[in-house]
């Protein structure tokens, strides 16, 4: 059954959806503040100021209770409405935003609670209103076919994504730290930190297409990556359909040289405030092509052509960030006034739903009979 829905106003439904997000995360966010050892990665915490964190929560609880009201009139299913109210009533009777935070001692394992929440709030905020200003594909929905999958697949990176950090220091300082040499290290610190910045998404992108470009020419490990390719649809949301395994396999090996080079902490959270924006926005769906800047740095249109369901372009645009790396290989291919009709899988399309979809490339390929 199809998970798409037609969000039309006066219906209930937009009121119903966005008090039952708002409730659910303002619940989650009075979590953070009690257990913040244990629900919020120490990392993220340095991002954002308690009474900013405050403050959202507050307008979120305003929000998902006075939506879940008109969605309860206006809707024949009350469910969505009860789901808005009854969190946002709990979370405001265990505290709401007055909530005290406790003295706690910060543990290397906890769950990035408060990273998920903050990106789906900001992500919604501002792609939903540039998507639908500047659509490419002006019909679709909202909520399209496959949203809830990618939206569990938001959900589980930002939830473990302290874990995969972790592992990802582990991994290539345990690993390659060997790799390290002083004279470089020192020759990278000595540029500025703008310098640094651009040395760093060069060389990660770089990393980043030799990986991609693996994970499309090798079977074993296509199969892991035909599941980002599954999307039919290209939003906003749809960046975040990615296995598990391949997105710690891609992360370990993208963060390789900028371990190894040493360059300061300030270039590198600059380099992963990138990653995370331009995740989103390359899988976009705006139908902007940005002139002269497409060449400088990938944008959507670009993007949308790595995921075409077309045999000519399953070879085209590996890189995540600059699209001269490609030009250099070869593999550049982005029509200047074109989009991609269709996106997917041309044949062995893994099933929907993040489950079945982490177990699709673990399972054992059935051998063909010999006639």
């Amino acid at each position: 059954m199809s998970d798409e829905v037609d969000l039309q106003f006066g219906k209930g439904l937009i009121s119903g959806y966005l008090s039952a997000i708002m409730g659910v995360l303002s619940l989650m966010g009075v979590l953070c503040f009690y257990y913040p050892e244990v629900f919020t990665s120490q990392e993220i915490r340095a991002a954002y100021s308690v009474d900013f964190v405050r403050g959202t929560l507050f307008v979120c609880l305003v929000i998902a209770y006075f939506m879940g009201v008109i969605s309860f009139v206006l809707n024949r299913s009350k469910k969505l409405a009860v789901i808005g109210i009854v969190t946002s009533l709990v979370a405001t009777l265990a505290g709401g935003s007055a909530v005290e935070v406790k003295v706690y001692e910060s543990t290397p394992y906890s769950f990035g609670l408060d990273w998920f929440a903050l990106s789906l709030i900001f992500s919604m905020l501002i792609f939903i209103p540039i998507e639908r200003s500047f659509a490419l594909h002006k019909e679709q929905k909202i909520l399209r076919k496959g949203w809830r999958t990618d939206l569990a697949y938001f959900f589980v990176s930002h939830l473990l994504i302290q874990f995969i950090l972790l592992f990802v220091t582990t991994f290539t300082e345990d690993w390659f730290g060997w790799t390290a040499l002083a004279p470089v290290q020192n020759g990278i610190r000595s540029m500025p930190i703008w310098l640094q910045f651009i040395v760093a998404t060069f060389a990660a992108d770089l990393c980043q297409y030799t990986c991609h470009r693996f994970h499309h020419k090798i079977p074993m490990l296509w199969r892991f990556h035909a599941v980002h390719h599954s999307a039919e649809h290209m939003d906003w949301l749809a960046g975040s359909r990615t296995h598990l395994i391949e997105i710690l396999v891609t992360r370990s090996i993208v963060m390789l040289p900028l371990y190894a080079l040493g360059f300061e902490m300030a270039a590198l959270n600059a380099y992963i405030t990138l990653v995370g924006v331009q995740a989103v926005a390359i899988h976009a769906n705006v139908g902007i092509n940005f002139g002269w800047l497409r060449y400088i740095i990938a944008t959507p249109q670009f993007h949308h052509w790595h995921h075409a369901k077309n045999h000519k372009y399953m070879d085209a645009n590996y890189a995540v960030h600059l699209p001269v790396i490609d030009m250099i290989l070869g593999t550049y291919r982005c029509p200047k006034d074109e989009w991609p009709e269709e996106y997917g899988i041309v044949s062995g399309k893994p099933p929907e739903g993040i489950w079945k979809q982490f177990w699709f490339p673990l399972k054992p390929r059935k051998k063909k009979k010999k006639p």
